[in-house]
């Protein structure tokens, strides 16, 4: 099985780690930060669909979990 090239890691004290083909791209605490990293990496440059599970995997909730549990 093919793995998506987004992962949002798990919630942290300092936000979500965003990882693009297992390159670190930075920490997140929204989905708008989600979209400026990737835009800024030139992999997202239009609207960002955080459903779809070829482009993200959302570990440990999905994009509306930003806080540890």
């Amino acid at each position: 099985m093919k793995r998506a090239p987004v992962i949002v890691h798990p919630p942290s004290s300092g936000g979500r780690r965003v990882t693009l083909n297992g390159q670190d791209l930075g920490r997140a605490l929204r989905t708008g930060d989600v979209a400026a990293i990737l835009r800024r990496a030139g992999f997202c440059t239009t609207k960002c669909v955080w459903d779809d599970t070829g482009i993200f995997e959302w570990r440990d909730g999905g994009p509306d979990v930003w806080l540890m549990p």
